[in-house]
């Protein structure tokens, strides 16, 4: 079992940037993968970004070139930097982990919220 608390969201212009950070309440270094995902208003939850224990990333096509995974091991934290962001970036992001294949991202955050708007 492992808890896993966003932080970082909040108001930003279009443009703008914003760094999301996921604490973990264990190590992460032997989390398979960890990843981000979100739920824009009234519409289903999808893929942002994910990133595996060997650090290999992968991102959604709205998002590359804009957006950027990271881990840090030593402060057992996840992180998301959004930059260049859209009025479409808009939802509530999720820190997801995996912590064997065959059973998918079972561990969730409770979200944090995101508004980009001018």
């Amino acid at each position: 079992q492992v808890q896993l608390v966003e932080s970082g969201g909040g108001l930003v212009q279009p443009g703008g940037s914003l760094r999301l950070s996921c604490a973990a309440s264990r190590s992460i270094s032997n989390i398979n993968a960890m990843g981000w995902y979100r739920r824009p208003p009234g519409k289903e939850r999808e893929l942002v970004a994910t990133i595996t224990s060997g650090s290999s990333t992968n991102y959604a096509d709205s998002v590359k070139g804009r957006f950027t995974i990271s881990r840090d091991n030593a402060k057992n934290t996840l992180y998301l930097q959004m930059n260049s962001l859209k009025p479409e970036d808009t939802a509530v992001y999720y820190c997801a982990a995996r912590v064997f294949d065959w059973r998918g991202y079972e561990y969730w955050g409770r979200g944090t919220q995101v508004t980009v708007s001018s």
